[in-house]
């Protein structure tokens, strides 16, 4: 009886989104506000109470969860984060932690507790990007300048969403986190991260490919989703968030040339386990409560509309564009979503806040929900309206800013030379952060398989020996591609910055000198780095030279071969991220 009460209460679920989905299509609402009040009228909390086990449904909506932040990362591309540009990204970081402190500060001048407080601003800090997305779509405004910047900041908003979860994960378990944690845990999900993001672009693109070559839709799904819910294992057992794992597992299956067909494959499978992901949400409201906190709920809902328009709007302002594109932007952002319910969740489950935060946090989503639609079709004539109100000395200042930052682009040869620096730099950057990685891991190595190595007899100065030897023999390409950017690095700033004029007959003698010291210095700068960081591992001193000497040696007598394996990691790498990609996708 228990599997017949299951699948009723699984057949009125949804019966009823569906129902809820035609109507609110009608009514031009987001259908996502549809599914949480279709959960409140047939939850417990009302006398027309339809579902009689309300937590089976919620432990199976949870893989909708997994599933909607694994087409998040099929959306998301890194493609798109190269694309979003420094400016943008910014205006995301000032704005998350503007509407953090924001929120903050509401839930002290409410009373409330300081954890309460921390998890209503991270709840009112992340728009929606599922709502955000489909207003544009179904406005036909996703090609129109400011469709770009609102994908940009959204996909900025993704990246930041899942520190906030990892960071919030550490604070509620261990009650508070003190800055030197924060860095290190900060430190550890970058980590994981990019070796996760480097390792599978290097991988899973060519698999799923290869699966996709025969042709058989059910071998290609059951293939993503294994890769899904693996990675989201992973990350569970590294002690991160299963939304992580699953949010990279999107973002590296997306740089697959068959990721179209990926996406076509899991969005039904994600629109199902969405709809009861949204249904189990509105179960889980009590109306009553809902009326005690609705004073609270439309003041938290009012300041992420105001807030979160008024910041982007300037944010986006600031970095270059102009104000009526700012609006437009600012307005598209104003909004709370699925984050907002997973952060929710995640303090619910961890018992860190009061049953009343979630009701808020649901009442504050579906008011901004509804607003979104009108807001999006009002900007232009809020827009006109501003303009007209505006002083002219304002206009006239707001236009010469404008103007400074358009004469500020590099362009001609300084744009070219500019182009050349910022890709050494981007190519020295990312070949530090893998020997980072490698030597981060060989302490985590040591720290955690400790068991494993006294089973061979091997005794803690050995063990150093060991784990030190692997990580810098396996960082030998790395280091030298970082000497070799980084002297081509040198010789473009010397080429520059030392003039004949100046130096007279010494110039060419200095730019040398110049030229080789700048290598140096980095490679003596990552090494204090490396040694820092992996201090834990250490060998005795003597030994630690011996290695290094046998390392310069190796890199000598094996420089061509390191040369060219170090250009073939990175030429497969380039062909993954460099693919062309549809034209919808890619325009966001």
């Amino acid at each position: 009886m228990h599997e017949i009460g299951f699948i009723r209460d699984l057949a009125v679920v949804m019966i009823v989104a569906g129902a809820t989905t035609i109507v609110f299509q009608r009514l031009r609402q987001p259908v996502l506000l549809g599914y949480i009040l279709a959960g409140v009228m047939i939850g417990p909390h009302t006398p027309a109470m339809l579902v009689d086990d309300p937590r089976a449904i919620d432990d199976i909506s949870n893989l909708g969860v997994v599933l909607l932040m694994f087409t998040l990362g099929l959306e998301f591309s890194v493609r798109k984060l190269r694309e979003v540009g420094i400016g943008v990204l910014a205006v995301a970081v000032g704005e998350v932690g503007l509407m953090l402190w924001i929120g903050y500060g509401l839930g002290r001048l409410f009373s409330w507790t300081g954890m309460d407080a921390l998890f209503l601003g991270a709840i009112i800090s992340l728009s929606s990007t599922m709502v955000a997305t489909r207003t544009l779509a179904e406005g036909r405004q996703r090609w129109q300048e400011f469709a770009h910047m609102v994908v940009g900041l959204l996909v900025a908003e993704d990246m930041l969403a899942i520190v906030m979860l990892t960071l919030l994960t550490a604070v509620a378990i261990g009650g508070s986190v003190q800055a030197e944690a924060a860095f290190t845990l900060i430190g550890h999900l970058g980590l994981f991260v990019v070796v996760g993001m480097i390792l599978g672009l290097l991988l899973l693109p060519r698999l799923v490919d290869y699966v996709a070559g025969f042709d058989r839709d059910e071998t290609l799904l059951v293939s993503v989703l294994g890769i899904c819910f693996g990675a989201s294992l992973l990350a569970a057992w590294m002690g991160f968030s299963v939304a992580l794992g699953a949010f990279l597992a999107g973002a590296v299956v997306a740089e697959s040339r068959s990721v179209e067909r990926v996406l076509h494959l899991v969005e039904p499978l994600r629109d199902m386990f969405a709809a009861l992901f949204f249904v189990a949400i509105g179960l889980k409201i009590d109306p009553a409560i809902l009326l005690q906190y609705a004073l609270p709920a439309l003041l938290v809902a009012a300041v992420v509309v105001v807030g979160k328009t008024v910041v982007c709007s300037l944010g986006v302002f600031v970095v270059g564009h102009d104000a009526r594109s700012a609006l437009r932007a600012g307005l598209g952002m104003a909004q709370i979503g699925e984050f907002s319910f997973v952060i929710a969740t995640l303090g619910l489950s961890l018992g860190v806040i009061g049953p009343f935060i979630y009701p808020i946090a649901v009442a504050v989503s579906v008011l901004c929900m509804a607003a979104s639609p009108y807001l999006n079709r009002s900007a232009g004539a809020l827009a006109d309206g501003l303009s007209r109100v505006t002083p002219h000395s304002v206009k006239l200042l707001a236009g010469s800013y404008s103007g400074w930052l358009e004469n500020l682009k590099p362009v001609n040869e300084n744009a070219a030379i500019a182009a050349i620096f910022r890709r050494l730099l981007w190519h020295i950057a990312i070949n530090i952060l893998l020997v980072v990685t490698l030597f981060t891991m060989g302490a985590y190595v040591n720290a955690h398989n400790w068991n494993w190595f006294s089973l061979f007899g091997i005794n803690r100065d050995l063990r150093h020996t060991l784990i030190w030897a692997s990580a810098l023999f396996l960082s030998l390409p790395m280091l030298i591609a970082i000497y070799r950017k980084a002297e081509a690095l040198g010789m473009l700033l010397v080429e520059i910055g030392i003039r004949e004029r100046f130096a007279g007959s010494y110039t060419q003698a200095i730019r040398n000198v110049l030229a080789r010291i700048i290598p140096l210095v980095t490679l003596l700068a990552l090494a204090l780095l490396v040694s820092a960081l992996g201090s834990t591992i250490l060998p005795p001193r003597g030994i630690a030279l011996s290695l290094g000497v046998l390392g310069v040696v190796l890199a000598v007598v094996l420089w061509r071969g390191l040369v060219k394996m170090h250009a073939r990691l990175q030429a497969a790498l380039k062909e993954t991220l460099d693919k062309p990609g549809p034209s919808g996708r890619d325009a966001g």
